[in-house]
């Protein structure tokens, strides 16, 4: 009897220690706020700026697991900006470090989650330690389309009103009725 007592209580320490070395992780990224926060287990633990994909790029929604970690990384594909302590999720978006902090809380980046550098430090070596049990889930909506748009229409309107009156026969005959401009009939 005391063995199997023992063996119980050995079982229990064991799986107590394996929990408490298992911790899940929730990155949370909201676009419409431009912030991330993280919770542990359940525990919010932090909660910081962000710059998310600006108009004209996007910051996928969904919920992804970390592909791969790298604590210095430089973009092949934007002139070989910094990324440190990068996050890699969904074929090479990423949450990483960005020096241009003053941007951070408003939409600035080609679609990858931008951090201050000592966040992102933080944020890279708590998932470095729990990878598998990292999520980071994505939401919200990017900077407004509607406001771009309209304002890309205000800038053409005048265009197309101008190339409309640009034609032969305002030119070159604004006032000749044989060409059916202004004043004839």
């Amino acid at each position: 009897m005391p063995r199997v007592l023992a063996a119980i209580a050995f079982a229990c320490a064991l799986m107590t220690a394996l929990a408490s070395a298992r911790a899940e992780i929730v990155i949370t990224v909201d676009k419409t706020a431009q912030r991330l926060s993280v919770e542990v287990d359940g525990a919010h633990r932090y909660d910081w700026p962000v710059s998310t994909a600006r108009w004209g790029y996007r910051t996928p929604n969904g919920s992804y697991r970390p592909e791969w970690l790298a604590r210095k990384w430089f973009s092949r594909k934007y002139d070989w900006s910094p990324m440190p302590w990068s996050i890699f999720f969904d074929e090479g978006y990423a949450i990483h470090g960005s020096y241009e902090i003053s941007h951070l809380g408003r939409p600035a980046s080609h679609g990858c989650i931008r951090l201050h550098p000592n966040n992102a430090k933080i944020l890279f070596e708590l998932v470095q330690q729990h990878t598998k049990d990292t999520r980071i889930v994505v939401t919200g909506e990017g900077p407004p389309a509607a406001r771009h748009e309209g304002a890309a229409r205000r800038r053409q309107a005048p265009l197309r009103r101008y190339e409309e009156d640009m034609t032969f026969r305002s030119i070159f005959a604004p006032h000749n009725p044989y060409y059916g401009g202004p004043g004839s009939h």
